[in-house]
C-alpha cells in the first residue's frame, strides 16, 4: 500500500455523510469545508437556508453532494422534526454538534429566559438532534459524533455562567455517550476550542484591553482561527481516531497548559 493510499484510508471520508450544525460561519463553516475536502457529503444546518448558500456553493466545488436545512435551535420541536427528516432521507455517518450561543452578563442580572435560551441551544438541541441520528448509527454499527465544547468546559469564565454550565454539560455528555455507545461502533468525542476569532467572541475582540490581556496569556501568542479547529474535528471524524472514545480534545494555543 502506498503512503497516499494509507492516508486516504486513515483520514479520507469518501462515502460518508456528515451533518454539521451552525455551518454558516466560524468553526462550523471551516469544519464543513474540511470534511468536504476529505470527501464527505454534507448536510448543512443553520438558522436559515439562505444563510447557508455561500457555504453550500463552496463545498460543492469539491465534488461532494450537499444540502442545507434551516432550523431554529431554540425550537426543540423543530429540531426533533429535522432530525427525523434527515434520518428518513438517508444515513448520517458523522454528526458535528457545533452550533452554540452565548450571553454575556453578570449572573445576578440574568433572567430565566436568558438562561433557558442558552441551555436550549447549547445542550437540549444537541440531545434532540443526536439521539435519533445516533440510533441509526448504532443500527448500522458505525458512526462518529463530535461535540464542540470549550475552555469553559474546564474553567468558570467571567459573566458567562449559562454558557459555562452548558459547556461543562457538553463535556460530561460526551463521556456519557461514549460510555454507552463505544462498544456499538460509535466514536463520541469533543473538541474544546480556546479563544477563537468568531462572532461569539466579537465583544472580547473589540475590547482592546481584554483582547491584549488574553493574547498575552496564550503561549502561541495569538488568537485562534476557525481553520485552527477544523483539522482536529476532521481527525476525530476519521478512521484514524477509531480508538479515541470520550475524549475532549483541547485546541487552545497552549492556554490550558499555561
Amino acid at each position: 500500500m502506498s503512503s497516499a493510499d494509507w492516508l486516504l484510508g486513515e483520514f479520507g471520508l469518501a462515502g460518508r455523510t456528515a451533518l454539521v450544525t451552525g455551518a454558516r460561519s466560524g468553526i462550523g463553516r471551516a469544519t464543513a469545508i474540511a470534511l468536504a475536502q476529505a470527501g464527505a457529503d454534507l448536510v448543512l444546518v443553520g438558522r436559515n437556508v439562505e444563510g447557508l448558500a455561500e457555504v453550500e456553493h463552496k463545498v460543492s466545488g469539491f465534488g461532494v453532494s450537499v444540502r442545507s436545512v434551516g432550523v431554529d435551535l431554540t425550537d426543540l420541536d423543530s429540531v426533533a422534526a429535522v432530525a427525523r427528516s434527515v434520518v428518513q432521507s438517508g444515513s448520517v455517518d458523522i454528526l458535528v454538534n457545533n452550533a452554540g450561543s452565548i450571553f454575556r452578563a453578570p449572573l445576578l442580572s440574568q433572567t430565566r429566559d436568558h438562561w433557558r435560551d442558552i441551555m436550549t441551544v447549547n445542550l437540549d438541541a444537541v440531545i434532540e438532534l443526536t439521539l435519533p441520528i445516533a440510533a441509526g448509527m448504532i443500527e448500522r454499527g458505525f458512526g462518529k459524533v463530535v461535540n464542540v465544547a470549550s475552555l469553559l468546559s474546564f474553567q468558570g469564565g467571567i459573566n458567562v455562567a449559562s454558557y459555562t454550565a452548558s459547556k461543562h454539560a457538553i463535556a460530561g455528555l460526551t463521556k456519557a455517550m461514549a460510555n454507552e455507545w463505544s462498544s456499538l461502533g460509535i466514536n463520541v468525542n469533543a473538541v474544546a476550542p480556546g479563544y477563537i476569532e468568531t462572532n461569539n467572541t466579537a465583544p472580547l475582540q473589540a475590547d482592546a484591553f481584554r483582547s491584549a490581556e488574553i493574547t498575552r496569556r496564550i503561549p502561541a501568542g495569538r488568537w485562534g482561527t476557525p481553520e485552527d479547529i477544523c483539522g482536529a474535528v476532521a481527525f476525530l471524524c476519521s478512521h484514524a481516531a477509531r480508538y479515541v472514545h470520550g475524549h475532549v480534545l483541547v485546541v487552545d494555543g497552549g492556554w490550558m497548559g499555561r
